[in-house]
């Protein structure tokens, strides 16, 4: 299978540590993984702007440099999602791909630390991983797994909705953070380093709050 790795814009820029993780899990678990040198972004920010042509013209682009790719892998349930609802790629989120194209839960990760998963709104509402990523966090030797109250409410983020509507936003978050400080958890893991940006601000300033972490960073640990 040619899996090639799709690494998005936002990840590229700010946050590599997820697409380099994604890519040593999968060497790990005997797959090669490719990187196409013409992606882009793929157009989810301008389409969630009203930039319904600029949307289309990078959908091409990534439709065009993704052309062959057997499976296409990402660690962005957000732009899986747009992605999906635009194109005809055969793209995955990364807890997809390995449960339900490879057939995996266990990938040999050792991670001791007390772990909380909030499942992000693209991941829960739009490609429906159900608990995907969390049989795999579950899997993880000496990982302590625990669950965060109101898991399945927004962090409050959603792209230019936290511009456009800062108070409810910053209301959102603070219970989201609330939530996540009650824990006792280490590490917020998330499948969204867009979300994780945003809570993460948040957690910054709550002393003892747990720190984020991309769930493929503990994954390829």
């Amino acid at each position: 299978m040619r899996i090639s790795l799709f690494i998005t814009c936002l990840n590229d820029a700010l946050f590599p540590k997820a697409g380099i993780a994604t890519v040593t899990l999968l060497e790990r678990l005997g797959h090669e993984v490719d990187f196409p040198q013409a992606q882009t972004c793929c157009g989810q920010m301008h389409a969630n702007s009203g930039y319904a042509a600029a949307a289309r013209q990078l959908e091409q682009v990534t439709l065009s440099a993704f052309a062959g790719a057997d499976a296409i892998v990402s660690p962005s349930g957000s732009c899986v999602a747009h992605l999906r609802a635009h194109t005809s790629l055969p793209v995955y989120e990364l807890s997809e791909l390995l449960v339900d194209v490879l057939g995996v839960t266990e990938v040999g990760a050792r991670f001791a630390h007390r772990v909380t998963y909030h499942p992000t709104c693209h991941g829960l509402r739009m490609l429906h991983l159900a608990d995907k990523p969390v049989r795999l966090l579950r899997a993880v030797d000496g990982l302590e797994l625990v669950e965060l109250p109101d898991a399945d409410q927004c962090c409050g983020f959603g792209g230019t909705f936290a511009l456009k509507n800062s108070a409810v936003s910053g209301a959102m978050l603070a219970d989201k953070c609330a939530h996540a400080t009650n824990t006792g958890a280490e590490y917020l893991a998330a499948a969204d380093n867009s979300c994780l940006s945003h809570i993460g601000g948040g957690l910054a300033r709550r002393p003892g709050a747990p720190k984020p972490i991309h769930y493929a960073e503990i994954l390829a640990s």
